[in-house]
């Protein structure tokens, strides 16, 4: 026959009246030392019983009987970590074997010449079920933390990883939400006080902001929270009295703007740190939180810390990138006379590096070589190839005499000398004469024609033949052209994330480009940039967007672009 769990069979006892009020006091080690006749009398143990006995093993057990492990246990965690808090849904164990359901409370107390805790407690006035302790079924509980782990997870903003946060457990579990997080630096900010009112979530600004530094000695909740320490209940009793800490004064002016009643207070904890705490709060849900629904707040803090955290080195990591990325993009040299502008934006949803460049360099006839390219990819493999192509073109460039020619070679050792397998640029050559003026000479591998732009708003792609991108393996002559720049003109060099869109084609976003650029024209380089990049480019594109612009002296010269006969 079955044997029954000797545990589940302890029935509990009707609580007394409230008002008896228990207490003893326990050594660091969890001992009791000292122990009221009060608490002798309501669990029906003698003096000789209590003494030098672990309180944990002696008096500890949950609802059905069973004693748990001290590291889920809130007293204990109290006498750990001499902190002052309460609780309810535990049942101390009498010695004529029943169970005392009761409320009880642990202050730091001074034990002799160590330190100890005080346990005060007296009984429920109901009875305490396995039902009545938390505030959700089990089976809504584990549906809630499959819901976070989906939302939360789905995302590498903490902006809107904390938002989707204040979804999920607003009204579920709270009418407030409260989010203190810990910044790089170690500053900490309240970053949301959101409460939920007539079906609607509502941010309150006024709440929210820096917060003082944590303390080292505060056993208070929050303070616990933010130390990594476990989560706790709170209310405003507890930030009642002298503060001892600038923490505890923001905390007593929160519950006091808040109305707020019962608190539940966790730690969001990343994989190496503690990243913030976690305060749910009730004010018109008159039930309190119960100590079991901490369980249920601290899996709800990892799989929120875990999103922050993985949000967080996704950001350390574009920040880095970017800057690699702007360290491979060179400075604009000096040209006399002439305007120089470059604008790089970074793919919004990759690494934030890729294969997008430009560069300008001075050549040995004291001429400037320009360019504009694209490498395939986003990653830290294109911008590495990036480089590679951009160093090789100046070799060639400045070693060939007709710069515009080094396409070619650079096609052929791209075959032979590196593992790059394509890549699209513009290749020219800015000059100046006293009897021709500013004159553009370019060869085109597989890029996007430049555009010319006159200073009166008239715009005109720029075209070669015999465009063909490098590393196709195919032997081509390319073509190279020359034009003459009229005075004020601007020669805007580009690449694909300017104007390409999943939902238009090429033709599309070269006509709204050429349409946006002349009407901007008139504008300085930088707000030409600026605007194109926000007007031009489409909301679908993920791409990189690079910009090169020229713009030569307004002086007297033809007003129209004559081409000069292409040159090979």
């Amino acid at each position: 026959m079955r044997r029954q769990d000797p545990a589940r069979a302890i029935p509990t006892v009707t609580a007394p009246a409230v008002g008896e009020l228990g207490g003893y006091v326990v050594d660091e080690t969890g001992r009791i030392v000292s122990v009221n006749d009060c608490a002798l009398k309501l669990l029906r143990l003698t003096l000789e019983a209590a003494l030098g006995r672990d309180h944990h093993e002696l008096l500890h057990r949950d609802s059905g009987g069973h004693t748990g492990p001290r590291a889920l246990c809130p007293v204990m965690d109290a006498v750990l970590s001499r902190a002052a808090c309460s609780g309810e849904s535990l049942c101390f164990l009498r010695g004529d074997g029943l169970l005392l359901p009761v409320h009880w409370t642990a202050i730091p107390y001074p034990a002799g010449n160590d330190s100890g805790t005080l346990v005060l407690f007296h009984p429920c006035p109901v009875e305490v079920s396995a039902e009545a302790e938390g505030t959700l079924p089990e089976l809504d509980r584990l549906a809630l933390l499959a819901e976070t782990t989906t939302s939360l997870t789905s995302t590498l903003n903490e902006q809107e990883t904390v938002d989707r946060l204040a979804h999920l457990v607003l009204p579920r579990l709270a009418d407030w939400m409260i989010v203190d997080l810990i910044a790089d630096g170690g500053d900490i900010r309240r970053t949301h006080v959101v409460e939920h009112q007539a079906g609607r979530l509502l941010r309150r600004p006024e709440l929210e902001g820096p917060i003082p530094a944590v303390t080292a000695q505060s056993p208070l909740p929050l303070s616990r929270a933010l130390r990594g320490s476990g989560a706790s209940l709170a209310g405003p009793q507890v930030y009642q009295g002298e503060p001892d800490s600038g923490i505890a004064v923001v905390q007593h002016e929160l519950f006091a703007a808040t109305g707020m009643h019962s608190a539940a207070i966790a730690p969001i904890r990343g994989p190496r740190e503690v990243l913030g705490a976690l305060t749910l709060g009730r004010g018109h849900n008159p039930v309190p939180f119960a100590t079991r629904d901490l369980s249920l707040l601290e899996d709800i803090t990892r799989r929120a810390g875990l999103a922050i955290s993985n949000s967080r080195l996704y950001q350390r990591q574009r920040r880095i990138s970017e800057t690699m990325q702007r360290h491979l993009l060179p400075r604009l040299p000096d040209v006399p006379g002439v305007e120089l502008h470059a604008s790089y934006l970074p793919a919004p949803d990759a690494s934030q590096v890729g294969g997008d460049w430009y560069d300008a360099f001075p050549l040995p006839d004291d001429t400037t070589g320009l360019v504009i390219g694209d490498v395939a990819g986003h990653d830290l493999e294109a911008a590495a190839r990036m480089a590679q192509l951009r160093n090789m073109l100046r070799a060639l460039a400045w070693s060939e005499p007709h710069p515009p020619n080094a396409v070619g070679q650079l096609d052929q050792v791209m075959a032979r000398a590196t593992d790059l397998a394509t890549a699209t640029l513009v290749l020219g050559r800015l000059a100046f004469s006293p009897q021709a003026g500013w004159t553009w000479e370019w060869t085109n591998a597989g890029h996007l024609p430049p555009l010319l732009l006159t200073h009166d708003g008239r715009a005109e792609y720029l075209h070669t033949p015999n465009s063909v991108l490098l590393g196709t393996g195919i032997s081509v002559a390319r073509g190279r052209d020359c034009v003459h720049l009229p005075p004020g003109s601007t020669l805007l060099l580009y690449t694909d994330g300017l104007i390409e869109s999943r939902e238009h084609g090429i033709d599309h976003g070269l006509a709204r480009l050429r349409r946006y650029a002349a009407a901007a024209a008139h504008h300085t380089l930088g707000v030409l940039c600026e605007r194109l990049i926000e007007e031009v480019r489409p909301s679908d594109n993920d791409d990189d967007v690079a910009l090169l612009s020229v713009r030569v002296p307004a002086v007297q010269a033809p007003d129209r672009p004559e081409r000069h006969p292409t040159a090979r």
